[in-house]
């Protein structure tokens, strides 16, 4: 069981490029482990550091005014590319816990929501207004209502809908992955095994 998902208000960090797919997410050197720790270490470690190891000052993830964010604020087509679980891990390791973007690829969105990561796709017009209201102020806060299924623009008060599966929201607003259902649905699904023997 994992943490339970309800109402966040975060600060954001931006990442205005488009097309970042899952190894520029997590470069596929690191794909050899076989569990999630470390993984947040990792995240876009291209961008984030040098060849020498060294922080690039400029990228987003090393800017200090963003250092409390759990809300990534991304391009149009994030997590493109191969389908890697290994992305929504470092996602997930570095303590993100929302990503809004225009569009997701149909997998990673999937293995973002498989690791209690909450894709929120928007329309253009209201990401760009994002990423123009965190320029402004880097203070700026977004609120994602779960819920509601309702994404706020603090700085302007615009909201919008989205969309998520009936049964992802579910196990995130209860802090389920698909064995915790299973197990925490034993009865039900015992009960019905029963009834569809008898008639059989």
């Amino acid at each position: 069981m994992d943490q339970k998902f309800d109402t966040i208000t975060s600060i954001c960090v931006p990442l205005p490029i488009e097309n970042v797919d899952t190894d520029q997410i997590i470069p596929a050197r690191f794909l050899k482990a076989t569990d999630k720790e470390g993984f947040g270490d990792n995240l876009f470690r291209d961008w984030r550091y040098d060849k020498e190891g060294r922080l690039v000052d400029d990228f987003v993830l090393n800017d200090p005014r963003y250092k409390d964010a759990v809300i990534l604020v991304a391009g149009k087509n994030f997590g493109s590319g191969s389908s890697r679980e290994h992305a929504a891990w470092a996602i997930a390791g570095y303590g993100f816990r929302v990503v809004i973007s225009s569009f997701f690829a149909d997998i990673h969105k999937q293995n973002e929501l498989n690791n209690f990561v909450l894709p929120v796709q928007v329309t253009e017009d209201f990401l760009q207004e994002l990423f123009q209201s965190i320029k402004a102020d880097a203070k700026t806060t977004v609120t994602v209502d779960l819920p509601a299924q309702t994404v706020t623009n603090n700085a302007t008060g615009r909201q919008q809908h989205f969309d998520i599966n009936g049964y992802k929201k579910h196990c995130l607003m209860n802090g389920l992955d698909d064995i915790d259902f299973l197990v925490a649905n034993r009865q039900q699904t015992e009960q019905w095994e029963s009834a569809s023997s008898v008639g059989r």
